[in-house]
């Protein structure tokens, strides 16, 4: 058995033993999860993450575990953003608190299966077509400008979304939970509940932000154990890092912009290996690293800002 079945072994075995505990022990049906229990289960994912980043340093050497963590931290930085539609989305349909916690999971299950299809995929066509790098990196580029001039976290039009209008057409939709149920009958027909339809709506908007993250984890690098094993951990803290933001969206106002700098730079990162120009693994985490901190710190100091010249005005009315 090499270096890289080893670690593949050991990454299957850790995340069973980590599932079972975190989405299992921790993870009552139909209870609220707390901001303590949310903490708790985040910092567990990201500790994990990281250590499994030194044992592919320890195991597979310092290149794949570089570009491992680089990775990693592209998509945690990424499936922020998604968190803020996922709240949208919730918010929307009107789910009940106590259900959040299951629809999320199942969502969350689905993410992975979908991403494991997306980027299998995608690996066999980069190696029968290399030009498709070069598509990609313009891609993220195009993606990268856009995101950085449009407006910070735009709520979309959930009624006009064309998932929402197809089921509606496709299917018998009730707008009820259904008491957690996802089918119910009502005078003897079946109908689907919000439970059903959110679930949907969950796994198609991971599917086209999946569209971003995953082209630019092929930026990062094209090997299949750096790809999978950072993409499973971070869509796997999702859960958890939900109910940590849910209350916190206005806290993170330009993580976008600093999402933005990244998706360019590691589009460029891939356009311009056309000239024979490869940038250093070591550079691409330090320019990940940066980019996300600096908007998550500026974003939080600009909030706070805001809330203490609210608190001000709120108290020279009283007075």
């Amino acid at each position: 058995m090499n270096a890289e079945q080893i670690t593949y072994l050991v990454f299957g075995i850790v995340l069973l033993l980590a599932l079972a505990f975190d989405l299992g022990l921790l993870s009552k049906r139909n209870t609220k999860v707390t901001i303590r229990t949310a903490l708790f289960q985040t910092v567990f994912w990201v500790l994990l993450a990281l250590a499994f980043f030194v044992f592919m340093w320890l195991e597979d050497g310092k290149v794949p575990a570089l570009e491992y963590l680089s990775a990693y931290l592209m998509e945690w930085s990424l499936s922020i953003d998604n968190i803020f539609v996922f709240i949208m989305i919730f918010s929307f349909f009107g789910l009940k608190e106590q259900y959040v916690p299951r629809v999320l999971l199942i969502g969350i299950l689905m993410a992975i299966v979908f991403r494991v299809i997306f980027i299998s995929v995608g690996i066999v066509l980069i190696e029968r077509f290399t030009w498709l790098l070069y598509i990609f990196g313009a891609l993220l580029l195009f993606t990268g400008i856009k995101m950085f001039t449009a407006e910070s976290h735009e709520e979309p039009n959930l009624e006009e979304n064309k998932v929402y209008k197809l089921l509606r057409k496709a299917l018998p939709v009730i707008p009820t939970d259904g008491d957690g149920k996802f089918m119910i009958r009502v005078n003897g027909k079946r109908y689907f509940t919000n439970m059903f339809v959110v679930i949907v709506m969950l796994a198609t908007t991971d599917i086209v932000f999946a569209l971003d993250s995953i082209p630019a984890v092929f930026a990062i690098s094209q090997n299949r154990l750096v790809i999978y094993t950072s993409n499973i951990f971070a869509v796997l803290g999702l859960r958890s890092l939900f109910f940590l933001l849910k209350g916190a969206v206005n806290k993170f106002a330009y993580l976008q912009q600093g999402i933005a700098v990244v998706l360019v730079f590691i589009g460029l990162k891939m356009l311009v290996t056309y000239f024979n120009i490869h940038v250093h693994v070591v550079i691409s985490l330090l320019v990940i690293v940066v980019c996300i901190l600096a908007s998550i710190v500026y974003s939080i100091s600009v909030a706070n800002r805001d809330d203490a010249k609210v608190d001000a005005g709120n108290d020279r009315e009283l007075h």
